[in-house]
């Protein structure tokens, strides 16, 4: 009999949710992680807890709220004089946060009865016989070395950020996600390396907070997988806003010297050399699948190294699943969450399932960014008639009283059935609004479905009300 049910490598948003599931299914469930926070301290919670999603939207709440004293309360008849900014108040209010988080973990592993094995695992070749093999899973960690075996292995073991040869991190002068979230004084110039959504979060947090930011982006596209028309309304807000973006920009070397790290780069116009206080390199993650004896045992992955893995989580090798940033997909937090319920729900012999094509998307910038679905450039390469329907937050009343006008909702519906097949959003609380959406689409709704549902006033809102009704040519309000 194997120690465990479900062993998972991985205490991320992937692998932690799966467990707690698991477990909550009555399965005998563990949980392998190691991560160790820059004090010593072992944590859950990954990536996303540690060094991404979390600690990179608490800075983003604090910067905007420095910004946001310094140049957006006079509108509001209030005026607050000379504004400082106590960095290291700011980084400790973020590293509380990611405490308390991670430290829920652990409560709620040990209100479900996961046990957490500390240290980093490795799948290994069981004994078999007539029934499925019963797996071994080695770890490594603080208490040295240890062996479980598992009917069921869940591999959760995430994502790492892309190297590249011309930008080597130091982790002091060139740094990654984990580095730009700690910097001990703000850069007076800052570069970085990639506009996509990390380098676009992590930039706008150190511009407010008094940085001059250039983003050098090797695609001629800004944002190319979003909606073209919210991708040149966030470019030129951000532009406004001061964030120097520069498209078509390849970095092909660094040095770092004393006045900062220089950086050459080429783009349309040529060679050229800029020199900044710090780097980010922020070219986007692989999967993390290092150590875990994904290859030795032979887990099929694809050219990009993914984990290959059925419809329902599974990979070629029995009672072997895989979840999150190292199975193919959108590399994010929610989509890795929903996975390893599904995958733990399957494993208990339930009807377990994601619906990949409604997961959102969203950039935490200011104006926020958010869809779901296709885009009107997916729908015409695939040939699919639809109508398209906009509402400037210009025009609704919220916003107004925000003062944030900037943006506007898109929706997309079929030509036929007026299905829902896309929703966009640039603009105020895209982050919260664009659940509506998700919901609408997982149900199948038309746009004439939200276009009859009603909406508070005055709220944000009605501006997905109205872009509903936009889709049949009758809004009310513009």
């Amino acid at each position: 009999m194997a120690d465990f049910d479900v062993v998972v490598i991985g205490g991320g948003p992937g692998g932690y949710v799966a467990a707690i599931r698991a477990a909550q299914l009555g399965l005998r469930t563990a949980c392998v992680e190691g991560w160790t926070t820059p004090s010593g301290q072992l944590a859950l919670g990954g990536t996303c807890l540690n060094v991404g999603c979390i600690p990179s939207k608490a800075l983003l709440e604090s910067s905007e709220h420095f910004e946001q004293a310094q140049h957006g309360l006079g509108d509001h008849g209030i005026s607050v004089g000379s504004v400082k900014l106590d960095l290291q108040k700011l980084l400790a209010r973020k590293d509380g946060i990611v405490s308390t988080l991670t430290g829920g973990i652990q409560g709620l592993f040990k209100k479900n009865k996961v046990e957490w094995l500390k240290g980093f695992g490795r799948l290994e070749k069981g004994a078999s016989g007539d029934a499925a093999p019963v797996w071994q899973v080695s770890i490594d960690g603080p208490d040295g070395h240890k062996t479980v075996s598992a009917t069921h292995v869940i591999l959760a073991t995430g994502s790492r950020p892309r190297p590249i040869d011309a930008a080597p991190i130091d982790g002091k002068n060139i740094v990654d996600n984990a580095g730009a979230l700690a910097f001990d004084k703000v850069p007076k110039t800052l570069g970085v390396i990639g506009a996509g959504v990390i380098g676009l979060e992590l930039g706008s947090v150190w511009r407010r907070l008094g940085s001059q930011v250039t983003l050098l982006e090797a695609m001629p596209e800004f944002l190319a997988l979003a909606d073209a028309q919210v991708a040149a309304e966030a470019h030129k807000q951000f532009t406004a806003q001061g964030l120097d973006i520069r498209l078509g920009a390849t970095v092909t070397a660094t040095k770092v010297g004393k006045s900062g790290v220089e950086v050459t780069f080429k783009d349309s116009d040529g060679e050229h050399t800029a020199t900044f206080d710090k780097l980010i390199v922020a070219v986007g993650r692989v999967p993390y699948t290092d150590g875990s004896g994904v290859r030795e045992i032979g887990v099929a992955c694809n050219e990009r190294g993914f984990i290959v893995t059925d419809a329902r989580g599974h990979t070629n090798l029995p009672n072997v699943w895989a979840v999150g940033d190292c199975t193919p997909g959108p590399m994010l937090a929610h989509k890795a969450s929903e996975e390893g319920v599904m995958v733990a729900e399957c494993i208990a012999g339930q009807h377990g399932h994601c619906d990949h094509a409604v997961v959102p998307w969203v950039i935490y910038t200011h104006p926020e960014i958010a869809w779901v679905g296709q885009t009107e450039t997916q729908l015409k390469a695939a040939g699919i008639e639809y109508r398209a329907g906009s509402f400037p937050f210009a025009a609704n009343g919220r916003a107004r009283s925000m003062n944030a006008t900037g943006g506007f909702v898109k929706m997309l519906a079929c030509a036929k059935t007026d299905r829902l097949l896309g929703v966009h959003i640039v603009g105020p609380q895209a982050s919260e609004l664009i659940s509506e959406a998700v919901v609408a689409m997982a149900f199948g709704a038309a746009s004439e479905d939200l276009a009859r549902i009603v909406h508070a006033h005055p709220s944000l809102s009605e501006s997905m009300h109205e872009a509903a009704l936009a889709v049949d040519k009758r809004t009310l309000h513009l």
